[in-house]
C-alpha cells in the first residue's frame, strides 16, 4: 500500500511538473519580450536573391527561410528618401498623412529649408555644436513604438539606433527612452535634450572605447578574395566613386588622409560600430528582461551611403552585403542567448531601394542618364522672364518639385496655368525629361492612376512644391558617378520585407504588400491600437 501511494504521489508530482512547464511556456509566448526592427537604408528587393549564395546561415537565411519573406513589397508614394521611408514603416501610413515628405522640404508659409527632424528649441547632448538639435516634432502621427508604450502605460522601453539623426528619431517616435545617432565629430553616439539631459553611463563608457576609431586603422578590404566576386562589375570603373583623397575606386580602401570619424559610414565599419552599439544597449537597457514589451529600432545608414558612392553593381555593395548579413546573424544570436529562441520577434525592410548608376547601364547599350539640374533651371528662369517678366518665381526646389512664391504670384497678378505652360514648355528642351505635374491639380493629370496615387500619397499642400518634374525611368540629378534615388519607378520602391521570430511561420506571400502595412501589422500581432494616422492593411502572418 505504502509503495503504491509512493507511486501515485510520483505521478501527480510528474504531472503537475509537466502542467506548470507548459503553463510557463504559455505565459512565455502569450506575448514577445522584445521587437527588433531593422531598416537597411537603401536595400532593393533583389539584393536578397543576388547574394544569397554568399550569405552564411544564420543572418538574412535564417530569416527568409525560417520567418516570413513578402516578395512583391513597395513603397506606395514618391519621393522616396530616407526620412520618409522611416516615417512610413513606423506610422503605417504615407507622407500625405504623417507629413515628413522629404528629408528636406520648403516650407510653403515662411518659404524657409526645413530638415526633418530639426528643432531649435533642443540642444546637443553628448557633444558641442547643433548636431544633436534635433526630435519627431516635425511627424504628425504616432509610431508603432508609441502605440506600445501607450499600450503598457509607458511601463516599456524604445530605443532607436542609427547613424543617421533621421533613422533613428523618426523611429523612435515622440516617446522614445533613448534615441541615439552618429557624430563624426569625435566619433560618438549622440542625443538630444528632447530624449534625456546627459548621456546614460553605459553610453558614455561605449564612446571612450573609440571603437570608430578603432574599426578605420586597417583599410576596407573584400571578406573574401577579390576574384570570386563574379556577381559584380569589374572593380576599375569610371562611373564609381572614390574616397576622399583616393586615386582610384578599387580596393583597398584606406581611411589614411582621409577624416576616417566621417568616412566609416561609407564602409561596413559603420555597419558593424551600428550593430555593436545595438548589442550594447539589449544588455545594458535590459531590453526583453523585463514583464512588458520593449522595441529596439535599428537602422544600418552604411549600406546608403555606399550605394549612392559606387552603386548596385559594385563589388563594395556586394561586400557591404557580405559582411551585413554576419552583422545580422551577431544580433540574431544575441537574441537567441539573451531573451531566448521564439520570445523576440523581428521585421526587416528597407527605407528605399535605388537606381543602377547610368554609366554602368550605358557601357551596357541600356537607357539612362544624368539630369542636367543646372540647365534645366537656367531654361526655367529664362523662359519665365520672358513669360511673365520675372526669373524669381521659384523660392524652393527639393525633391524634384518646385515652390513657388505665392507673394510674388499674388503681387504681380500672374497665372497660375500660364507658369505651369511656360516651365513645361522650357522642360522640353532637357534631354531625360518626361512630364510636368501640376501637385495642385493631381485629379486632372493624365498619369496613369499607380503613377498617380504614388504621387498624391507623397503629397501634403503645407510642405509639398508646386510643381514636379518626372524624369524618365533611369534618369535621376546627381553626379556622373555613383547613383541615388528618390522616384515612384520600382527599381526604388521595391524593398525586402521579413518576419522572423515570435509566432511566424515559414512562409512566403508573393502578392503585393506595401510598406504602410508593417506597423498595422505588427499592431494585430502585439494586440495592440495601429499609429494614429495608418492607412495600411494588416498581412496575414498565420
Amino acid at each position: 500500500m505504502k509503495n503504491s501511494s509512493l507511486f501515485i504521489l510520483a505521478i501527480l508530482l510528474l504531472a503537475n511538473s509537466i502542467f506548470a512547464q507548459k503553463t510557463s511556456s504559455t505565459v512565455v509566448q502569450s506575448k514577445p519580450k522584445l521587437v527588433v526592427g531593422i531598416i537597411v537604408d537603401q536595400m532593393r528587393y533583389d539584393y536578397l536573391n543576388k547574394y544569397y549564395s554568399r550569405f552564411s546561415e544564420g543572418g538574412f537565411k535564417r530569416m527568409m527561410n525560417q520567418g516570413i519573406n513578402c516578395t512583391d513589397n513597395h513603397y506606395s508614394y514618391a519621393p522616396t528618401v530616407t526620412a520618409a521611408g522611416h516615417a512610413s514603416v513606423y506610422t503605417g501610413t504615407t507622407p500625405a498623412v504623417h507629413g515628413i515628405v522629404g528629408n528636406d522640404w520648403t516650407d510653403v508659409l515662411s518659404g524657409k529649408k526645413v530638415y526633418c527632424t530639426d528643432d531649435s528649441t533642443v540642444q546637443t547632448v553628448g557633444t558641442t555644436g547643433k548636431t544633436g538639435w534635433m526630435s519627431p516634432k516635425n511627424l504628425w502621427t504616432s509610431t508603432i513604438t508609441d502605440q506600445l508604450r501607450l499600450a503598457q502605460n509607458f511601463k516599456n522601453k524604445t530605443i532607436a539606433i542609427a547613424l543617421k539623426d533621421r533613422g533613428a528619431i523618426l523611429p523612435g517616435g515622440h516617446t522614445a527612452n533613448g534615441a541615439y545617432w552618429y557624430d563624426s565629430k569625435e566619433g560618438n553616439w549622440i542625443t538630444s535634450t528632447f530624449y534625456m539631459k546627459e548621456l546614460p553611463a553605459w553610453v558614455q563608457k561605449f564612446n571612450s572605447e573609440k571603437q570608430a576609431e578603432n574599426l578605420t586603422k586597417n583599410p576596407w578590404n573584400t571578406f573574401f578574395p577579390i576574384n570570386t566576386y563574379t556577381l559584380s562589375a569589374e572593380d576599375d570603373q569610371a562611373y564609381e566613386g572614390k574616397y576622399p583623397g583616393a586615386k582610384t575606386s578599387t580596393f583597398p580602401h584606406s581611411f589614411e588622409g582621409t577624416n576616417a570619424l566621417e568616412v566609416i559610414r561609407t564602409s561596413p565599419m559603420g555597419n558593424t560600430l551600428t550593430k555593436n552599439f545595438a548589442i550594447r544597449s539589449i544588455d545594458e537597457e535590459k531590453l526583453g528582461q523585463g514583464n512588458s514589451t520593449d522595441f529596439l529600432a535599428v537602422s544600418f545608414s552604411s549600406p546608403d551611403y555606399i550605394g549612392h558612392t559606387f552603386g548596385p553593381q559594385s563589388i563594395e555593395l556586394e561586400d557591404n552585403y557580405i559582411r551585413l548579413d554576419r552583422d545580422i546573424e551577431e544580433i540574431l544570436n544575441h537574441l537567441d542567448t539573451k531573451i531566448g529562441k521564439g520570445n523576440y520577434l523581428v521585421f526587416l525592410s528597407a527605407d528605399h531601394a535605388v537606381a543602377d548608376v547610368p554609366g554602368y547601364l550605358q557601357s551596357k547599350k541600356l537607357p539612362g542618364g544624368v539630369y542636367d539640374r543646372a540647365k534645366a533651371l537656367t531654361e526655367i528662369k529664362n523662359a519665365l522672364k520672358l513669360a511673365v517678366g520675372t526669373g524669381d518665381l521659384i523660392i524652393g526646389e527639393e525633391n524634384s518639385q518646385l515652390y513657388l512664391d505665392p507673394r510674388v504670384m499674388k503681387r504681380l497678378q500672374i497665372s497660375r496655368e500660364l507658369v505651369f505652360q511656360t516651365i513645361e514648355k522650357a522642360l522640353n528642351k532637357t534631354e531625360g525629361f518626361s512630364r510636368l505635374i501640376d501637385l495642385k491639380n493631381l485629379e486632372n493629370t493624365t498619369l496613369i492612376n499607380g503613377f498617380k496615387d504614388k504621387i498624391t500619397n507623397g503629397y501634403h499642400p503645407l510642405r509639398s512644391g508646386d510643381f514636379m518634374i518626372l524624369l524618365k525611368p533611369q534618369w535621376f540629378v546627381g553626379s556622373k558617378t555613383g547613383t541615388t534615388h528618390s522616384t515612384l519607378y520600382a527599381y526604388d520602391t521595391h524593398v525586402p520585407l521579413l518576419f522572423y521570430g515570435w509566432k511566424v511561420p515559414a512562409k512566403r506571400i508573393n502578392s503585393r504588400t506595401e510598406i504602410n502595412d508593417i506597423a498595422p501589422t505588427l499592431s494585430n500581432l502585439l494586440k495592440i491600437m495601429e499609429p494614429t494616422g495608418t492607412t495600411g492593411k494588416v498581412i496575414l502572418t498565420n
